[in-house]
């Protein structure tokens, strides 16, 4: 039988901009911070790990597992970083909780940053979109300025044609989100409301990314600065840290799986590897979909919102869109997604993604998310963070502990 794993604490930045904080300091208070929230030491951590996607194309840094050692109390340790895209964070979950199974430690750090804008908050939007299109295939990219917008516009218009879905539905998700945020303190768009009716138009700042392709400005993420950091434990180790198991929630199931980075030749709105990986997350902690009532999800782009519904299993092939319309989704819907706000409104520090998608879940399981977002009686937490064009996949299962 599998050791029980825990989270012990979670930090998150504020996302939106980190103006002139190095990469060492943020990798710095990405760990400090994380371990304040549970007044522990960086030396009582075991093993770490860390995620991140642009730190050499944007940030001229390589070997970032190198600057997390050099926090007081991490040197000589086991660390290692991560890179599968956008799943980075998640990835740098795993990774924690396999170096634990393995008898490496009992307590562990996993921190994910990114940072995407310059000193004084800009961004250069040609510079960013070239960076991540380099986690496509080359193929892929070819005659595409911004890659990825145009990849997901070009799968948005699959989804729309195969299932009869208006962009309407979809700008739901979008409309949905930015309501959410406005109750997240730490999201990007916190204090800026859109609309229904404004996410549908095409007017004012939202206009059409791909000439002849359906995604718009707010069908997008956003390109964020932020980090996060988790503390994971085997019950010896929440011991060592003093924390009741009561007080943290279990990592009940979790799974990888990836698929071909081509997009082409293979059915990119039912990615095998994406619901292997939510399956095989929840057989191992023995639940299924129908058990889930809180999720966080990797939404990229408001037609992956619709997609993940159906990877959760919540909403069946082709219905994830409907879902959304029709409120399910919603903080008193049936399997409430993205309270956070999201990747479209809460923001997508690339890195720290996957971090934040669990420790916002944890959140609802502790009875701690904010109360306008509080899921009610709050039991099992599932998150599906994706990398690249839906090819890399990383799910987990929450529980509270027990």
């Amino acid at each position: 039988m599998r050791e029980p794993i825990y989270i012990a604490a979670y930090h998150q930045s504020k996302f939106g901009k980190l103006f002139d904080m190095s990469v060492p300091q943020i990798i710095a208070n990405a760990v400090t911070e994380t371990c304040a929230e549970i007044g522990a030491d960086p030396s009582q951590m075991d093993v770490g790990a860390i995620g991140a996607v642009c730190n050499i194309s944007l940030n001229g840094q390589g070997l970032i597992a190198g600057l997390m050692a050099e926090v007081p109390g991490l040197a000589a340790k086991p660390i290692e970083a991560v890179e599968i895209a956008c799943a980075s964070g998640g990835q740098a979950v795993i990774s924690v909780i396999q170096k634990l199974l393995l008898g490496m430690g009992d307590i562990g750090i996993a921190i994910g940053y990114e940072k995407m804008r310059n000193d004084v908050g800009k961004m250069d939007g040609k510079l960013v979109g070239e960076a991540l299109g380099y986690f496509s295939h080359p193929e892929d990219r070819e005659g595409k300025v911004y890659v990825f917008p145009h990849i997901f516009a070009e799968i948005m218009q699959k989804y729309m044609d195969t299932h009869g879905v208006t962009e309407r539905d979809l700008a739901s998700i979008s409309a949905m989100e930015y309501a959410n945020a406005q109750h997240n303190p730490y999201a990007q768009m916190n204090g800026i409301q859109v609309s229904l009716d404004e996410a549908t138009k095409v007017e004012g700042r939202n206009r059409y990314i791909v000439e002849g392709l359906p995604l718009k400005t707010y069908d997008c993420s956003q390109i964020t600065d932020g980090y996060g950091g988790l503390i994971l434990a085997t019950e010896k180790g929440l011991a060592k840290l003093g924390v009741d198991k009561a007080d943290c929630v279990e990592v009940a199931g979790y799974a990888q799986a990836t698929d071909p980075l081509r997009v082409t030749g293979r059915d990119v709105l039912k990615p095998a590897g994406a619901f292997r990986a939510m399956n095989e997350a929840y057989k191992m902690a023995g639940v299924t979909a129908k058990d889930v009532n809180v999720a966080e999800v990797h939404d990229c782009f408001t037609v992956m919102g619709a997609i993940a519904a159906e990877v959760l299993g919540v909403a069946d092939y082709g219905k994830g869109a409907a879902f959304w319309r029709d409120g399910h989704a919603a903080v008193d819907g049936s399997c409430a997604i993205n309270t956070s706000g999201g990747l479209i409104a809460k923001g997508h520090p690339v890195g720290a993604t996957g971090i934040a998608m669990i420790g916002w879940s944890a959140l609802h399981l502790l009875g701690k998310a904010p109360a306008p977002l509080q899921v009610k009686n709050a039991s099992v937490a599932a998150t599906f963070n994706i990398g690249g064009p839906i090819c890399a996949s990383v799910c987990t299962v929450l529980k509270p502990g027990k």
